[in-house]
């Protein structure tokens, strides 16, 4: 039998209704319609970096353009159906799956334990009077640990061992992040932040793999094993390669070829419905989305040049004078095309959005169409950051 196969536009097309990307982004954007489109994306990134929003709040603009920065708090601090964590970085999960974050927990536990080597002593000497520092006090962050202790300025080898001691603690499930001042953490016992119910449900490594591999399979649509290992990064390769082939014996998995932008095909994992999937995913309106560089969609940066054609890096590490583009550049989806980037930044003291630039894909034409949505689309960005004026720069346009 052939096997079967997606070309390139049904591949995008699927992928990104499979994102929340393949429809307009309309609809409420707050409680259970908010953690609804979560819960879809299976975890939105968390970054620090805040030149027009974070991350994250861009990543759920995105998606529902009646979002507000101040809808997520109530689900992380009140409701507790989401929680923060980390997959491939630091990220909002929904609650419903702390469960298989254990595996995680147990994981770092004996990785985190191996990398202190020779200060192993001196970090472990800390853990328990972090522990009932929080208990007896309520909520710490790492500024508020290790009073009097040397404090550096790297990375774990370089952190005080109260620090060291109290994010050991966090990823090993033992605190949980409660909330942030000013994008800080604050850290709590995990009892008083993860609900009685959630912590209540035990998963066994096995389960968690299992429903791991699944996530990331009905997420991406069609993905390589690596690919499905590294979207919640809690499996390991060899386990998510074991996984599809377990799948593939038992039908629950089917090998596609899939098309890239240039024409080459590619094998994938996919289920078995996955043709007419693809055949029933939605058109993208045309509508102009400014994304976020960590955007699920593109986190993968392999995939989406292939899918896409897009090759996309973030310059922030690049010294200023070797950038090919800016400091922190937006991608700009319309429709099912990545059709280039812009270099914009909140100027709060000035209450105006600066943008300096938008570099088109040189494959796309810049019409009058095209223009009025991409400035709708940089009208509506920069009401979502709460600026009210726009400052074009000359020459902005690069077309």
């Amino acid at each position: 039998m052939a096997r079967a196969s997606l070309d390139n536009a049904a591949a995008r097309r699927l992928f990104l209704h499979r994102h929340g990307l393949g429809e307009p982004a309309t609809g409420p954007a707050s409680g259970k319609d908010l953690l609804a489109v979560i819960h879809r994306l299976g975890f939105v990134q968390i970054d620090s970096i805040n030149t027009v929003q974070r991350a994250h709040h861009m990543i759920l603009h995105a998606r529902r353009h009646s979002y507000r920065a101040e809808n997520l708090r109530p689900l992380l601090e009140r409701d507790r159906t989401l929680f923060e964590h980390w997959t491939h970085d630091a990220a909002i999960i929904p609650t419903e799956f702390y469960r298989h974050w254990r595996l995680r927990f147990d994981r770092n536990e004996i990785s985190l334990r191996a990398h202190w080597k020779k200060r192993r002593r001196e970090y472990e000497a800390r853990i328990g009077p972090v522990l009932d520092q929080i208990r007896a006090c309520g909520p710490v962050s790492s500024a508020d640990v290790g009073d009097g202790e040397s404090r550096g300025s790297g990375g774990w080898w370089d952190w005080h061992p109260s620090k060291t001691a109290l994010e050991y603690l966090w990823h090993t499930g033992q605190v949980m992040v409660t909330r942030r001042q000013a994008f800080r953490k604050l850290y709590d016992l995990t009892e008083r932040v993860i609900p009685a119910a959630a912590l209540a449900h035990v998963s066994g490594a096995r389960d968690s793999i299992d429903w791991a591999c699944n996530a990331a399979i009905d997420r991406l649509g069609f993905a390589t094993s690596g690919e499905i290992a590294a979207f919640l990064a809690k499996v390991t390769p060899a386990e998510a390669r074991d996984w599809c082939l377990s799948a593939l014996e038992q039908g629950a998995l089917i090998e596609i070829d899939v098309s890239g932008a240039d024409g080459s095909n590619r094998s994938h994992f996919a289920r078995p419905d996955v043709i007419a999937a693809a055949r029933a995913a939605p058109e993208p309106p045309e509508t102009v989305r400014i994304l976020s560089p960590f955007d699920p969609a593109l986190r993968d940066r392999a995939r989406a040049l292939r899918l896409f054609d897009f090759d996309y890096r973030i310059e922030v590490f690049v010294p200023k004078a070797q950038r090919k583009y800016g400091y922190y550049v937006f991608p700009v989806l319309q429709g099912a095309r990545l059709i280039g980037r812009i270099d914009m930044k909140c100027e709060r003291k000035d209450d105006v959005l600066a943008v300096t630039a938008f570099w088109p894909d040189a494959r796309v034409a810049i019409g009058k169409g095209r223009l009025a949505r991409l400035n709708s689309a940089i009208a509506r960005t920069a009401s979502f950051a709460g600026v009210s004026d726009i400052r074009f720069e000359k020459d902005w346009l690069r077309a």
